[in-house]
């Protein structure tokens, strides 16, 4: 007789989202729907969103609900909230009842409880230096976080802060990915504006970078958007477009 299977603990349980997640966002929208079941209890509904502070911004990047993204983003139209406090801050911040709170202002505990709600849980990540987040916690009791549903979340927080790291890292590098192709692709479209330029009007690398610059200024149009307009011209059909150099425009004209 086989022995009866033993329950999976969270970080099993994590790893498991990270291997069965299609992408990034999916994971971490599961990470959310995982926090929300695993927090609520007795078989209760939670809100959960997970807020990530990255260069002086804020953003929810994973959440149980639409109704989660929602309430975490008053706190970043006003700049300020449980969430938002947690993750700066890196402690714990309990909001037992919102008809009772004032610490950010009437706006947001109204503004909160406006959605049906009336506590809030939110405790810090700890990411070592890789960004702030803070994991957020929304219920529809007053007073539902009590002392022993707080230890949960912060025991919870804490075996589940690996896997967030983890992620936070994959997609720091997945932006500086992505801003390098980007940088890339454009310095590849204006090198060939400016070899089109330099073969239309026969003159020096330095010249024709000074055409397209002026093209830029002159149309108020960023300069990639100049030599993009330039290339597509000169591959495709239509009629090419021929900067000409500011010396030559006036000699010909007068001509």
């Amino acid at each position: 007789m086989l022995p009866p299977e033993q329950p999976l603990s969270t970080t099993d349980q994590v790893q498991n989202l990270i291997l069965e997640s299609a992408d990034f966002e999916d994971f971490l929208n599961e990470l959310a729907r995982f926090s929300a079941h695993q927090m609520a209890g007795d078989g209760d509904d939670a809100l959960c969103g997970i807020t990530l502070l990255r260069d002086r911004k804020a953003a929810t990047i994973g959440w149980s609900s639409d109704s989660a993204r929602e309430v975490d983003e008053i706190q970043y139209s006003l700049a300020q909230g449980p969430c938002l406090t947690a993750a700066k801050e890196e402690r714990e911040v309990n909001v037992p009842d919102l008809f009772e709170e004032n610490r950010w202002g009437p706006d947001y505990a109204a503004a909160v409880a406006s959605h049906g709600l009336r506590s809030v849980l939110s405790l810090p990540f700890n990411l070592h230096g890789e960004a702030k987040a803070a994991l957020n916690l929304y219920s529809d009791a007053p007073h539902k976080f009590d002392e022993r549903a707080v230890k949960r979340a912060r025991e919870f927080t804490r075996e589940i802060s690996q896997a967030l790291r983890l992620a936070v890292r994959f997609s720091l590098h997945a932006d500086s990915a992505a801003n390098l192709r980007a940088t890339l692709e454009s310095r590849t479209i204006i090198d060939l504006a400016i070899g089109i330029v330099m073969a239309q009007n026969r003159c020096s690398q330095e010249a024709a970078v000074a055409i397209l610059t002026e093209a830029s200024s002159n149309t108020n149009t960023k300069l990639r958007d100049i030599a993009k307009s330039l290339v597509d011209s000169v591959g495709g059909v239509g009629s090419r477009t021929h900067f000409q150099e500011p010396g030559k425009r006036q000699a010909d004209q007068s001509a």
